[in-house]
């Protein structure tokens, strides 16, 4: 299979590599890539049937999506590297992780959730209540909770119209596949991350099912997980913002960023 789009710039160790989330593309990352471009090699992918990279039957499953990205820290040689994700992102992150551990030094994952717990079956159900509202319908309504009041409209707009033009015969499966990748392989995929790990936070998900934004020094179910799963996991909280910290508080995620980097073993 032909390497996922990607986009490489600048020179500096470690290397930064960007996955971003469902409905997606690179450019998300485009603040980060211009912050740290100039000290660190950065790598800025497309996944499966996202942005410019084309989509098989394949990428309907985030397995497939974590070995294109293995395949590209690989072929790239690149040096033991930082590497992003993004919401859906993350489980992609660490997947890749796992399978090329030899390129990876640390994870970090933004606004990161989890859709089932160990043994949970509700991802069929949620694949049902796609396919019954249809996927713009469904897409749209959950893509348009993920922004904090203050966000551009205009801009926010955009991200929504982005995610309903993605194929749905690859993403309205992908997107109920979420939960069952978390259901049969979180657990055991975070304990098993052993490099450092930072969780960028700024949503969890209501009882009701409604995304809210955190307040600082909350913490929530999933990082209640990740601090069990991972007890050396590094959490940072960034309060009042919607999903996509690195649109939304770009400046915050990156002071973030570079205090983690800071803390690295060289």
């Amino acid at each position: 299979m032909a390497l996922i789009h990607h986009t490489r710039a600048g020179s500096g160790r470690p290397p930064l590599v960007f996955v971003h989330g469902f409905g997606c593309a690179r450019s998300d990352w485009d603040a980060m890539v211009a912050h740290f471009g100039g000290r660190h090699e950065t790598v800025a992918v497309d996944l499966g049937g996202h942005g410019t990279t084309p989509g098989t039957p394949e990428h309907r499953r985030l397995e497939r999506h974590g070995a294109d990205v293995a395949e590209l820290l690989t072929t790239l040689k690149l040096a033991p590297s930082i590497i992003f994700g993004h919401s859906m992102g993350c489980r992609i992150a660490m997947e890749a992780a796992l399978r090329a551990p030899g390129h990876v030094k640390a994870v970090v994952l933004v606004d990161g959730s989890r859709l089932g717990e160990a043994g949970s079956t509700s991802y069929l159900a949620r694949g049902k209540a796609l396919e019954d509202a249809g996927y713009g319908s469904f897409v749209r309504s959950a893509f348009e909770q993920m922004f904090a009041p203050g966000y551009d409209k205009a801009k926010a707009g955009q991200i929504v119209q982005r995610a309903l033009e993605r194929d749905p015969a690859i993403c309205g499966p992908l997107f109920a596949d979420i939960g069952r990748y978390d259901a049969e392989n979180m657990d055991r995929v975070v304990a098993s991350i052993a490099v450092p790990m930072l969780a960028i936070q700024t949503t969890l998900t209501s009882p009701e099912g409604k995304r809210l934004s955190m307040e600082a020094g909350q913490s929530s179910p999933y990082l209640d997980f990740l601090r069990r799963a991972k007890p050396d996991v590094l959490v940072e909280v960034i309060p009042d913002t919607g999903h996509f910290p690195q649109l939304e508080r770009p400046a915050e995620t990156n002071a973030i960023i570079e205090s983690f980097l800071r803390g690295l073993p060289q």
